[in-house]
């Protein structure tokens, strides 16, 4: 399923870390957004405050039912996003769709459908923001590119230097093939096709880039996969844009039998459109959920006579990703080093995504005739503080910042402390609503403690919603309330 003049664009966050976390499943946007005729291309301004969407064959179009037009939803904070609203000030009656926006949202991107004469000139415009408006949109001049087919599309990046383009161009291997043109000099250079690893004898469209523009996001039909068209991605291997890597499918979670595209990354969840459950499309989304902490343990078994050789030690790791790597510090590198003299064992243990942790054992022997001595494994020693939020806020509040800060003064090790964060809300909303807002409360303490010294890769995080509240109460007060709105930081050193 494609569409006429549909182009997409935003900037899209991914890393290598994805194809070892697992994907939340799939969740469909509330009938505010979705409706009965398709919905496409959602783009998000800052802080995911309101959704900018494309729908298509809706009979109260400006141009009808096959007529597209920009629609708009706010983020209400509670109810999620309120009832669409036609987005007038830059629908008319030809097809209209939003691109994307520059980094400081100063200038819009727009399908070129402004110069009153139909299909006669497709290309892609910009309008500058004026006040709380939009200036006429003009056409973005790129040399050579001459669109003859039906379907087309674009992606801008935020610095707004590359344009990647989707069309039946003059080197296409099989209908729509991808082009990438480069602002160079204040000018635009021609469409260069990025060549056999991207393009297919089926279909790419929906492109997107990574920040640093060195990974491609883009829908295809001529690679296999789920159905109709896959989401795939590839990474650059050089400065050359026809260097890339072999496209890899992003996964059975995101991808379904039917058409799927035009994804893209809004405040650590991402959205695509698909028709997986009904004849038209709609907009859809999900988030990887946080990777366990590595933490390791270990037991040592002391030598069992002077001057031996057969001490050993039993490693066990816990949490990460499997499969673990092992370096200690004698060179061994198993899991469990035996036939051990006596002396210290340091042991650097790393998950497939990169987590490290270390963990040091010390092996004794036994004067001469004298029995064996095995030294107990010690213990690890939890630390607790609790952080309470306000009433429908993922933000630190005053008190709670406070309590943050007088925390993390108190440990002096940041980079080597492993915690745990437990987020809760109380029962005044949706369980569903709740388990989002546990999970950004939960995301913002992590930050937090990451831009103080804390290691990403050391902090592990759940999100309970209401279903483990600290009182459980039909006429709750105010305090209780507050008293569920509870997040746990748990310290082990």
């Amino acid at each position: 399923m494609r569409f006429y003049f549909l182009i997409g664009a935003l900037l899209v966050v991914f890393t290598n870390r994805a194809q070892y976390m697992d994907i939340e499943e799939p969740h469909r946007l509330g009938g505010e957004v979705n409706s009965e005729a398709d919905e496409l291309f959602p783009v998000f301004s800052k802080e995911t405050s309101t959704l900018y969407y494309t729908r298509v064959n809706d009979p109260e179009s400006i141009g009808g039912v096959n007529d597209q037009d920009i629609w708009q939803s706010a983020w209400n904070g509670e109810k999620k996003y309120a009832k669409g609203q036609d987005y007038k000030d830059l629908n008319n009656k030809y097809n209209n769709s939003i691109v994307g926006f520059n980094s400081d949202e100063s200038i819009v991107y727009l399908i070129n459908s402004y110069d009153g004469k139909k299909d006669l000139k497709k290309g892609i415009s910009y309008a500058k923001k004026k006040g709380n408006s939009w200036g006429a949109p003009k056409q973005i001049p790129i040399p050579g590119l001459d669109i003859e087919g039906d379907f087309y599309g674009f992606h801008v990046n935020k610095k707004g230097d590359v344009i990647v383009i989707s069309y039946a161009g003059p080197k296409s291997m099989g209908e729509e093939d991808l082009y990438v043109s480069i602002k160079e000099n204040e000018k635009w250079t021609e469409p260069i096709h990025l060549g056999s690893k991207i393009n297919s004898s089926g279909f790419e469209i929906s492109p997107f880039l990574s920040n640093e523009n060195d990974t491609l996001y883009f829908s295809t039909n001529g690679r296999g996969g789920q159905g109709d068209a896959d989401i795939f991605y590839a990474v650059r291997n050089s400065d050359s844009w026809t260097d890339w890597s072999s496209p890899v499918n992003i996964g059975s979670q995101i991808n379904s039998t039917k058409f799927d595209a035009y994804f893209t990354i809004s405040d650590g969840f991402f959205y695509w459109s698909s028709n997986r459950d009904s004849e038209r499309s709609d907009i859809y989304y999900s988030t990887f959920l946080p990777p366990p902490a590595l933490m390791a343990s270990a037991e040592g078994t002391d030598v069992s006579v002077f001057n031996g050789a057969d001490g050993s030690i039993d490693l066990t790791p816990q949490g990460g990703v499997a499969p673990y790597t092992y370096m200690w510090s004698n060179g061994s590198k198993n899991e469990d080093p035996t036939e051990l003299i006596k002396g210290t064992y340091e042991v650097e243990v790393k998950d497939a995504i990169g987590q490290v942790t270390k963990v040091i054992v010390d092996i004794n022997e036994p004067a001469e005739i004298i029995e064996p001595i095995i030294e107990p494994v010690t213990k690890l020693v939890a630390v607790e503080s609790i952080i309470y939020f306000d009433f429908n806020s993922s933000y630190h509040n005053k008190k709670n910042r406070k309590e943050l800060n007088a925390f993390c003064e108190k440990v002096n090790n940041k980079g080597e402390v492993k915690i745990v964060i437990e987020s809760h809300c109380d029962k005044r909303a949706s369980e569903e609503y709740n388990i989002w807002l546990s999970k950004k409360r939960m995301v913002r303490t992590r930050d937090f403690l990451v831009s103080q010294g804390f290691k990403f890769e050391n902090i592990s995080g759940a999100y309970k919603g209401e279903s483990e509240l600290e009182i459980n109460c039909d006429e709750c007060t105010e305090e209780n309330h507050t008293i569920n709105r509870r997040t746990v930081i748990k310290v082990v050193k």
